[in-house]
């Protein structure tokens, strides 16, 4: 049995009348990370940070420490490797003490009072609840993915194809063609900013961690809605999103990708007919979602 807690740094005696933990997972992450955790306790309406630590190098992992011992507000989780994102989350919300969690990516950074919008927002909400937070690039723009549509194996292949460009044509996600409005209620928000409260993600058994990395949040997303709850994306909630800025290859992050879009479409087709679909167009999802790396990885070094 994995001993996870590796520290225990006492937390603040005083605490918020609606308590919230913050669960980062971090696999390295690179520079943006601290940028991140310092962005999070600087709100004082976080109650505690628990970062997951899945893997980083031994002088990022010093650092961490140091970084930890002169706040009162972190714990770190190490030595359990990387068991994947939604596993990780799972471990974070265990020991979590706040009556909400917000699960943050290492590279995001929150703006000051965006939580407790989130938490006040899921409170007027069916429970279970989910809210997103709004992503947004570094140039302010809402980044891809913030809300989206429901995701079938068609909407699949056009987002990841030049389809979703056609006008006659619907991705899954919203930014492009949908009008920003304070709060809307969607069939997903991106797990980079995801806030439930505790009941909600107990009720719901956390997340499935049969997805190693990407589809776990839509799945989560789907069993709220699925359950009788509600998710809405919160434009309020600001997040500046880096993203990819973990030192993992585009075409392993996309892979697992694939996988768990196969396994979400398999466990969620009822009909035999719509399981043989699956299984003839699989290598279909498979060339545009790879193909689509591969191009991401050399237009990278082309732009140097």
């Amino acid at each position: 049995m994995v001993n996870m807690i590796a520290k225990v740094i006492p937390l603040p005696i005083s605490t918020p009348k609606k308590r919230i933990s913050v669960v980062v997972v971090s696999y390295y992450t690179g520079a943006a990370l601290f940028e991140c955790l310092q962005a999070v306790l600087a709100d004082s309406d976080v109650f505690e940070l628990i970062l997951v630590d899945n893997g980083n190098p031994n002088t990022i992992r010093k650092r961490l420490w140091n970084f930890a011992l002169k706040r009162n507000r972190i714990r770190i989780l190490q030595g359990h490797g990387n068991v994947g994102f939604g596993c990780a989350c799972n471990y974070g919300a265990k020991i979590a003490k706040g009556d909400n969690i917000l699960f943050l990516n290492p590279d995001a950074i929150i703006e000051k009072g965006a939580a407790m919008k989130m938490v006040d927002q899921g409170g007027q909400m069916q429970s279970p609840w989910i809210v997103g937070g709004f992503l947004q690039t570094i140039n302010g723009t809402e980044q891809r993915g913030t809300r989206r549509r429901a995701l079938t194996p068609w909407s699949a292949f056009v987002s990841f194809t030049p389809l979703h460009r056609l006008p006659w044509f619907t991705s899954i996600h919203m930014a492009a063609n949908e009008a920003e409005v304070a709060h809307q209620y969607v069939p997903t928000v991106s797990g980079a900013c995801m806030m439930m409260d505790r009941k909600s993600f107990n009720a719901l058994g956390g997340f499935d961690e049969r997805y190693f990395l990407h589809v776990e949040d839509i799945d989560l997303c789907r069993r709220v809605g699925m359950s009788g709850g509600q998710v809405c994306s919160l434009s309020t909630a600001r997040v500046m999103h880096y993203g990819s800025t973990s030192e993992v290859r585009i075409q392993k992050v996309e892979f697992e990708k694939f996988k768990g879009f196969v396994r979400y479409f398999w466990d969620y087709s009822q009909k035999w007919w719509a399981k043989i679909l699956l299984i003839l167009s699989t290598p279909f999802m498979f060339l545009a979602i790879m193909g689509r790396a591969w191009w991401l990885a050399l237009r990278a070094v082309w732009r140097g």
